[in-house]
């Protein structure tokens, strides 16, 4: 990328750098001596060489490179840039056209040669870096790819986990509460397919940070714009240290031509061998857009460099949209208080004191005393003071390569924490026994079980009665038959009034139930139970009803016991007695029969006394066999409306409960406790 900065900025002591050095600058041809174990070739700025075999100056006073060697070859013979037609760009402010080139060479700015060109040349000098990056782009392509990322078992599972919870919860949550950890999920997959043997790492910071100072202190050449008068960065800029990492750059979607590769140098690449490092946007910049590249970008690095300086690390921007929802991911942050040449004395110690406490204020865990958290480091990218430390720990942090499934791992915990409201709960959830009972009794009282034991019973002692009556209370009972309606035997009507109740008696039964099995579950879960309840109440009380007219008591006579027809036919034998003693009397008053008071009339007597006895004695037999047809009848009805209710109302709901604790558990491996 171009570097036009300010002149004042170029002249800064030890950035300038003399042509006749032969110091390379930013390369964009891949240079022979490249990793070859690596997929990419390498990127270079487009026509950057600083010395060679020179012509003279065309029209625009570019300097045409011919095809002689480059004199100034980086370490390894990595010095032949191939480039025909190649440019020197060369401080030509204020030379007129087709002066001597040598003459109008003027400051350096980070190794770059900064001058102003015209239109026309700005465009060709973009057209030829395009060309030359597709050239890159090609090459890379054609290289062996890297391996791919591997996940270890622990974290694997904790994906399947949250993938399997994802698909219980679709039909019970909204997609926009999915949606984050649908996301996390996606980017796992994606960054798996990857590289594994390379680190994304983004430099992010505010606006005069000094964040590409550092990019470019990094890479050992300029890369990023720079200046005193802080110019933005518009896109961010990627520079990879080893090949193979072409992938990983289009997935933060940078274009081949905004594509670097650092310094040739041995130490370098071997200390930081498969490090991406991605030049972002100013997080706090006026475009929106630039704005948005950070949000987007930072969702997918693998780790991320905060620049903050000794003006702005306490900026609430910084801390409230960034930092602290980010301090999950402190495993792979670094915090850099940069510029601390500005400060004298003890005062840069004082500002990182501060800092760490802003952090820790933040919930960013800090990576002290041997313990797993953000790198925190102070240095200066214009003095190069701290650079060594930053280089040390970010080598480090490379060369472990477990960055990639932190931050994975990081964004799982993130999602869950979030997801927490809709799962997680603190009180024991589900249907008691002692709840279930209940809701079946309910529903027992709402369709008169107990009534209609009470009624079958009633009817049981009243065909023993007529069995083992008298047969003149028979008689006179059947008498009263005749001029009241029978009661008992048929199945009771219920009135409209009695109709309302026992509706009133079910749903107040679901509601309650409802109420029980929802208590203490998640907002969402309680719902899905209490919907599931109405669901299934309706039509329950007319269902109610047909079960009671089924499983009510039975057409005909209540059965009979085998003790019931010698009772008969001792009742019978009672009668006979007083009916051949008063047939007796009447023929000894009419002088048929010779007179005789006392057989007859002990015979009417012993049957007149003996037909109550047998009838009281039957009634007290009676009373256990009706007792338990009461009972029997009661638990049919108990039984059909439980039946029924637990089909229609428990069974849905005990559903939605056994749905719950799926997820409930599936969520405690999303967040690995059990």
């Amino acid at each position: 990328m171009t570097a036009v900065t300010d002149q004042d900025h170029t002249e800064r002591a030890g950035d300038a750098v003399s042509e006749e050095d032969g110091e390379e600058g930013a390369v964009e041809e891949p240079q022979s001596g490249s990793d070859p174990d690596s997929g990419e070739s390498g990127e270079v700025d487009s026509g950057e060489v600083e010395s060679g075999e020179v012509g003279s100056g065309g029209k625009d006073g570019h300097a045409r490179v011919g095809s002689g060697e480059d004199t100034g070859g980086s370490e390894g013979g990595a010095g032949h840039a191939r480039e025909e037609g190649g440019r020197t760009r060369r401080e030509a402010v204020g030379t007129p056209e087709g002066a001597d080139d040598a003459g109008s060479a003027g400051a350096w700015d980070d190794g770059l040669i900064a001058r102003r060109v015209t239109a026309e040349s700005e465009r060709e000098r973009e057209r030829e870096r395009e060309q030359q990056a597709a050239v890159v782009e090609a090459r890379g392509h054609n290289a062996p790819p890297a391996a791919p990322l591997a996940y270890d078992g622990p974290l694997r599972s904790r994906l399947d986990a949250l993938r399997e919870l994802i698909g219980l919860s679709r039909t019970r949550l909204d997609s926009r509460t999915l949606a984050e950890a649908g996301q996390v999920l996606d980017e796992a997959a994606a960054r798996r397919r990857l590289s594994g043997q390379h680190t994304v790492v983004a430099i992010a910071g505010a606006t005069g940070s000094g964040k590409s100072q550092l990019f470019n202190t990094l890479a050992g050449v300029a890369i990023s714009e720079t200046g005193v008068r802080r110019p933005t960065t518009a896109a961010p800029i990627a520079c990879s240290w080893s090949d193979g990492s072409a992938s990983l750059i289009e997935r933060l979607g940078i274009p081949p031509r905004l594509r670097r590769r650092p310094l040739q140098s041995a130490e370098s690449e071997a200390q930081l061998r498969g490090l991406v490092l991605v030049d972002l946007p100013d997080h706090d910049s006026a475009a929106v857009q630039h704005r948005e590249q950070v949000d987007r970008i930072l969702a997918l690095v693998d780790a991320v460099i905060w620049v903050v300086d000794p003006e702005k690390y306490a900026d609430a921007i910084l801390h409230e949209r960034y930092l602290r929802p980010m301090a999950g991911h402190a495993e792979v942050m670094f915090v850099v208080l940069n510029q601390i040449d500005r400060l004298p004395g003890e005062a840069a110690e004082q500002v990182l004191d501060d800092l760490r406490r802003l952090l820790d204020e933040d919930g960013i865990a800090l990576g002290e005393y041997g313990e797993p958290g953000a790198t925190v480091l102070a240095l200066s990218a214009l003095t190069g003071d701290g650079i060594g430390e930053l280089r040390e720990a970010l080598g480090q942090f490379v060369a472990e390569r477990g960055a990639p499934a932190r931050r994975i791992a990081a964004d799982v915990d993130a999602a869950a924490w979030r997801l927490r409201p809709v799962y997680a709960t603190g009180r024991r959830t589900g249907l008691s026994e002692e709840a279930r009972d209940d809701f079946a009794a309910r529903l027992a009282d709402a369709v008169g079980a107990t009534a209609a034991g009470e009624a079958a019973e009633r009817a049981w002692l009243r065909n023993a009665n007529r069995a083992c009556g008298t047969p003149w209370l028979r008689l006179w009972r059947w008498y009263q038959d005749r001029r009241e309606p029978p009661t008992g035997r048929l199945p009771l009507r219920a009135q409209p009034d009695e109709e309302a109740t026992a509706r009133q008696r079910v749903e107040h039964a679901v509601r309650t139930l409802a109420d029980r099995a929802s208590a203490g579950l998640p907002a969402p879960w309680a719902q899905a139970v209490r919907e599931a309840a109405v669901r299934g109440s309706q039509g329950l009380p007319e269902a109610l009803d047909e079960l009671t007219a089924r499983a009510g008591l039975p057409p005909g006579r209540p059965p009979r016991p085998g003790w019931w027809p010698v009772a008969v036919l001792a009742q019978a034998s009672m009668t006979l007695l007083q009916v051949v003693g008063g047939l007796w009397l009447v023929g000894q008053i009419v002088g048929v029969m010779a007179p005789n008071l006392g057989v007859p009339v002990l015979l009417m007597v012993a049957g007149i006394i003996g037909g109550p006895l047998v009838e009281w004695s039957c009634r007290m037999a009676a009373r256990g066999p009706a007792r338990r047809y009461g009972v029997e009848a009661e638990r049919r009805l108990r039984e059909a409306a439980s039946g029924c209710g637990r089909a229609r109302v428990l069974d849905p709901v005990a559903a939605e409960l056994l749905r719950y604790r799926e997820v409930r558990e599936q969520y405690g491996r999303v967040v690995g406790v059990g």
